[in-house]
């Protein structure tokens, strides 16, 4: 839980119900009020891919290195260190894919939030998510880089026909497998007070809804809606690991963004550009004011005839005056030079109320309704099934006020009434684990139909 702002965050993954290890990985790096000015909260989610532990080290180096080598960055604008940052571990994970045969082809995803003063940064490789929350609306701000999703938005097939015609888990870009990754950038995205952003794995996207996603994580508190949200992907079988961060923004994350903020460079030549152009202003301020020193104690100047009286004190300000006048000289040498400097490659600036990407991609609406309330209380119920008769009867009844609630348009009450049912199946869930009577998952009624998520 962030206590150094406004911020409210919490993070958690599972193993799911069908792996045998875990694969996903998170990050977290929090920020002072201070480090929030300059390079902002970075939230990090990582699926891996692999034989053997391979994947999951994958992942483990995303959330290792990644947040570390952004923050060394922090001379270069957020965009451009977090796109280093990224490609950095990208040759990292791969070196690792080369070394030894069992990690060979080794791969991650990586989606990484960072929140700042001007707004909020997506940057993305693969299919795990990005999701802003906000007046009854859920957002995608990531594009899954996925063959469903080509066969949809570049193939012209429905989503039913680009799900019918590949498989889901077949992913077309990832960290790791190639020297060098091409990394989306998106943003940065306006934040208003209690916004909130959630990112997942497809451990979660692929089981519960877009409007389910956004209807937990609105409803609920941070620390409520993460358990929830994994919990449900639990109730209705959670083949894949399952990771779920949600962060909500307080008064002091709101984005304040002004005309008149720098320009944030996107590569490295633009970055030493804008340096060099402020060397030279530097360079011309203060050649302005060695010039107006040597004018005010030059020889024959009233003041200089007031203060130097006696001979030593007129040939300190003789001397002193002729060295401001030759430093003024040199350092407005300098700038000119500095400003008439040609410039090879300006390389790409990202201005004040400028974008990057095309985000967000989807939008849904997951305004309470007692059709999208009783969708999940349905999963719940079949789940119940399989529970021991003490658990079984205790989520029935627990359901059952959680549709009183609907029915009467008490959609928070009925939303923490499901959450509270969902608990309870966690927690079985996780006492099997351990257990060679370990319950096995049933199709639960009142999933996402497939690629719905």
């Amino acid at each position: 839980m962030g206590k150094v702002t406004s911020l409210v965050y919490c993070d958690r993954t599972d193993i799911g119900r069908r792996r045998s290890n875990n694969q996903d990985s998170k990050a977290v790096l929090p920020a002072s009020p201070q480090q929030f000015r300059t390079r902002g909260w970075l939230f990090i989610v990582a699926d891996g891919m692999g034989a053997h532990a391979a994947g999951e080290l994958a992942s483990a180096i995303v959330a290792d290195r990644a947040p570390k080598i952004y923050e060394q960055r922090s001379e270069f604008s957020p965009p451009l260190a977090l796109r280093m940052s990224l490609e950095r571990t990208n040759a990292e994970i791969n070196a690792k894919g080369e070394s030894g045969h069992e990690f060979k082809g080794m791969g991650t995803t990586c989606t990484t939030l960072v929140l700042l003063p001007r707004g909020a940064i997506v940057g993305h490789v693969g299919d795990s998510r990005c999701y802003r929350i906000r007046g009854g609306r859920i957002e995608q701000l990531s594009r899954d880089h996925s063959l469903v999703w080509e066969l949809e938005t570049a193939g012209g097939m429905s989503r039913e026909q680009a799900n019918d015609a590949a498989p889901k888990n077949i992913i077309t870009r990832s960290m790791g497998p190639h020297p060098h990754v091409d990394v989306d950038l998106e943003g940065p995205f306006p934040v208003t007070p209690g916004d909130v952003f959630l990112l997942c794995s497809d451990g979660l996207s692929g089981q519960v809804a877009d409007e389910e996603i956004g209807l937990l994580a609105a409803e609920l508190e941070p620390q409520e809606a993460v358990p929830a949200l994994i919990g449900l992907a639990l109730v209705r079988g959670a083949p894949d690991n399952v990771t779920v961060i949600v962060a909500r923004a307080g008064e002091e994350e709101a984005s304040k963004p002004s005309r008149s903020d720098a320009a944030w460079p996107l590569s490295a030549e633009a970055t030493t550009n804008q340096r060099q152009a402020s060397r030279s202003w530097i360079a011309l301020t203060f050649a302005a004011a060695c010039l107006l020193a040597a004018l005010m104690f030059n020889p024959y100047s009233q003041l200089t005839r007031e203060l130097c009286r006696s001979e030593l004190m007129h040939a300190v300000c003789t001397f002193g005056s002729l060295g401001a006048l030759m430093a003024g000289i040199a350092a407005l040498l300098m700038a000119v030079l500095g400003f008439l400097a040609p410039a090879p490659s300006r390389g790409r600036m990202l201005h004040a109320g400028e974008m990057l990407g095309k985000g967000p991609y989807r939008r849904y609406d997951c305004t309470p309704t007692e059709q999208l309330v009783e969708r999940i209380l349905a999963s719940i119920e079949r789940a119940a099934e399989e529970l021991p008769a003490a658990d079984r009867d205790r989520t029935v009844t627990i359901v059952s006020r959680a549709r009183q609630h609907a029915a009467a348009g008490a959609f928070h009450e009925a939303v923490t009434a499901a959450a509270e049912a969902i608990a309870i199946h966690t927690k079985a869930v996780e006492a099997a684990r351990g257990d060679v009577t370990n319950i096995t998952p049933k199709p639960a009624a009142g999933s996402p139909p497939p690629g719905h998520a």
